[in-house]
């Protein structure tokens, strides 16, 4: 058995029997289950049905808008008029009209016909759809980094956990030996004493490397939604054997959702301009009403014997003076413009700048790997060599103390590299928009 097959051996046995019971889950379907349950999903799915609802609010302004209405007045003092001389007898007359009692019913409609401002409202609804499922394509993508990068820790504190946990059983057979030593009076106890301060160091960083492991795996927990007291045991013990790699697809910022967004926010702040400006322009509408009155003293009879009436029209308004305000926000809409336009132009000399830097780190930690993996198994042989040397009486303790310190800071090296690696392949991944390719290739 390889050195390689016996640190995943080790691996496995870190996992409680209980908890490998529970459908171990691999890195596809931890994403899975945090793209069903995390709560960021869930608001960027209601967020998409609020921008759903906007486009129909904004299309009902085009439609006929319908109401009814019904009153009942009681005229405690009817208001009165005064006749002029003659017309009642030579002085003038003061007389007041209408009823103590006065019921209405009246249905009104209107009909836009033009109004070039909510055309462009229409209009504006689809960019605000497509902002909102690219912002649920963002969240999603940020679940999928988020929860691969965890998981990955995750592993990487079961390899650690594992490293540390041979190292203690190798420190723990040279103590049996030198314990016999000792005993026997073949060495001094100070030799048997280093080797316990290093046995003891080991048992430290065991426990720490174990706290981490716990933190790692609720914080693997807290990026897929999943409560915390759920048990959980990940599947794909073999992806540590696998040298991290990303098919790079080259650079376009139009690739990236973040970019696609910025597209969105200019494109909509565009269609506020035309809308501010369509502002100036007539709008035209048509109405209908139709309604009952009816009369009398007494309250029983102002429910009876109704008269109807009603009109059309049309209505033309045209704006003639605003006291500048429309002017002041065009000009608004237009700085707006040019400050999106420019943040754009910089977000996308970020983003170029993101990717070289994410290629150079990955082709640089898959070196660091590759020569730390071939530090650890030549530190492997250094110390098993001196071990046997040692046993044969030809090297001192204080060789077998170094080989071993050099091994165990090679094995820390290793773990270093590869942490390094995973989290330079997600981030080339990021930066390229590929996501979402790499998730569905898993």
């Amino acid at each position: 058995m390889n050195s390689k097959s016996k640190w995943l051996l080790s691996l496995s046995l870190l996992i409680p029997v209980g908890v490998m019971a529970q459908n171990p889950l691999s890195l596809k379907e931890s994403i899975e289950y945090g793209l069903k349950n995390h709560n960021n999903i869930r608001i960027a799915q209601y967020q998409s049905q609020i921008a759903n609802q906007q486009a129909k609010e904004a299309i009902a302004g085009y439609l006929p808008q319908v109401n009814g209405s019904a009153t009942v007045d009681n005229n405690i003092k009817l208001q009165s008029t005064l006749l002029p001389a003659g017309v009642f007898g030579p002085e003038p007359t003061r007389v007041a009209f209408g009823s103590k009692y006065q019921t209405t019913g009246v249905a009104a409609a209107e009909q836009v016909i033009y109004d070039k401002s909510l055309l462009i409202g229409i209009k504006a609804s689809k960019p605000n759809q497509v902002r909102a499922e690219l912002n649920t394509k963002q969240t999603r993508e940020d679940v999928i980094y988020e929860i691969s990068n965890s998981y990955y820790q995750v592993f990487v504190a079961q390899e650690q956990i594992a490293l540390l946990k041979d190292n203690l059983e190798r420190t723990q057979q040279v103590l049996n030996v030198l314990k016999l030593q000792r005993d026997n009076g073949v060495i001094q106890p100070i030799e048997y004493d280093r080797t316990l301060v290093s046995y003891n160091s080991i048992q430290s960083q065991l426990i720490q490397a174990e706290n981490s492991l716990v933190m790692a795996q609720n914080q693997l927990k807290f990026q897929m939604g999943m409560p915390m007291e759920t048990p959980l045991a990940l599947q794909d013990s073999l992806i540590l054997t696998k040298r991290p790699t990303a098919t790079s697809v080259g650079f376009e910022a139009k690739n990236l959702t973040e970019y696609q967004l910025q597209e969105t926010a200019l494109e909509l702040q565009r269609l506020d301009q035309q809308r501010i400006q369509a502002g100036y322009l007539p709008k035209l509408s048509a109405n209908a009403r139709y309604g009952s009155l009816a009369l009398g003293n007494e309250l029983l009879p102002s429910f009876q014997n109704f008269t109807g009436f009603g009109s059309i029209g049309l209505k033309l308004t045209v704006p003639i003076f605003d006291g500048f305000r429309r002017s002041a926000q065009v000009q608004q809409s237009k700085l707006n413009i040019q400050v999106l336009e420019e943040q754009q132009k910089l977000s996308s000399k970020a983003y170029q700048l993101q990717f070289n830097n994410a290629a150079i780190q990955l082709q640089r930690a898959q070196l660091n790997l590759d020569n730390d993996n071939q530090n650890v198994e030549l530190a492997r042989k250094v110390y098993d060599v001196t071990l046997l040397q040692y046993k044969q009486g030809t090297r001192p303790i204080t060789d077998l103390i170094n080989a071993e310190t050099s091994f165990r800071q090679a094995q820390t090296n290793y773990i270093s590299s590869l942490v390094n690696a995973y989290q330079a392949r997600l981030d080339l991944e990021r930066s390229q928009g590929t996501l979402l390719t790499f998730y569905n290739q898993l």
